[in-house]
């Protein structure tokens, strides 16, 4: 097939463009469900103009409805979406990306999803699409699933349906506290959503995500938490985000004089409450309560997602430093970032 797009290009230069910006018109309505233009305009960065155009075009040929709620593919569009796909990965070098990625981080998978979030909001549900689909795909007769916080998770927690567990019993429990800055994409508030979504069950942690050494030490006493982290170190599978380490160190509100130490150790990334330099290594963590970096190897299956080119550099200095990851859920953008730098 590429041979033959290769001469197609060569006749029409503009093909690909084509292709690919109709495409993803596509592949976000697909995501959207049912999507506006403006919305479409504004998470691809298109004129409202261009939109409708190209959506008018796709409609004569039977790959979209329009209603007075938006437009929606047909069946037709929906197999031409998935057609399209492994080429696309192809044609965008996305399918040897993910191989180099398999092979130098020592993944059982990698899945890079085409673009880049921190331009498209559509991606980004992608991600949480494609996280959802990996944890279904390994899911056991009774499953426990920690979750972490973040707007990447939430976007999974909102893809999962009511028949993600197919009948077997769920558990998803917050694997951190919560940081009190945003509710909604608090683990505890995610880790609820999938469990409403998907029929399932959840627990709550009932801690603030850092905390004095002793007061941790006291809270862990308390019968309801202690049961909380049982189940959070008895996690099958976990699935969890990568933050950048001063962005989520401002978060948290972290004094200024913490902030220059981040700084000075050239702090690139977060997670776990574990900060790392572009090595990998672990230059500072907090006192929190919930799962360590040491629980990671007593579950069957973890899954790390970000994306974003925004996030390449937080990406790389995890996978060198993760004591276990199996899945990496990411984006085109943050792919290409964190291969260049590496």
């Amino acid at each position: 097939m590429k041979p033959i797009l290769n001469i197609q290009q060569q006749l029409v230069p503009d093909l690909l463009d084509i292709m690919q910006k109709r495409y993803r018109l596509l592949q976000a309505v697909r995501i959207a469900g049912t999507a506006g233009r403006r919305t479409l305009a504004q998470s691809l960065s298109m004129t409202e103009r261009v939109v409708r155009s190209e959506a008018e075009f796709l409609k004569e040929r039977g790959l979209l409805d329009f209603s007075a709620a938006g437009m929606k593919l047909t069946e037709t569009g929906m197999d031409v979406v998935r057609e399209l796909e492994e080429l696309m990965l192809e044609l965008k070098g996305i399918d040897s990306m993910t191989e180099e990625l398999k092979s130098r981080y020592n993944l059982s998978e990698a899945v890079i999803l085409p673009g880049n979030c921190d331009e498209s909001g559509f991606v980004k549900k992608a991600i949480g699409e494609a996280c959802a689909s990996r944890i279904k795909s390994h899911l056991g007769g009774k499953t426990i699933i920690a979750v972490t916080g973040g707007s990447t998770m939430a976007e999974a927690a909102r893809t999962m349906k009511p028949d993600f567990a197919e009948g077997r019993q769920v558990l998803f429990v917050p694997a951190r506290g919560g940081i009190g800055d945003d509710v909604r994409n608090e683990a505890n508030t995610v880790a609820a959503l999938m469990a409403q979504n998907t029929n399932g069950s959840h627990r709550v942690l009932y801690a603030p995500e850092r905390i004095s050494p002793d007061v941790r030490e006291s809270l862990l006493q308390e019968p309801a938490i202690k049961e909380a982290v049982s189940m959070i170190q008895s996690a099958d599978i976990v699935l969890h985000g990568v933050g950048d380490a001063i962005a989520m160190a401002k978060r948290r509100k972290t004094p200024e004089a913490e902030l220059s130490v981040l700084e000075e150790k050239e702090a690139v990334a977060e997670a776990f409450g574990y900060y790392f330099n572009k090595e990998g290594e672990v230059v500072q963590k907090l006192s929190t309560i919930g799962l360590k970096l040491d629980d990671l190897q007593h579950a069957k299956v973890v899954i790390a997602a970000a994306g974003g080119a925004s996030k390449g550099r937080a990406i790389r200095s995890y996978l060198n430093g993760s004591p276990k990851l199996d899945i990496l859920v990411t984006d085109e953008a943050a792919a290409r970032a964190l291969l260049e730098q590496a």
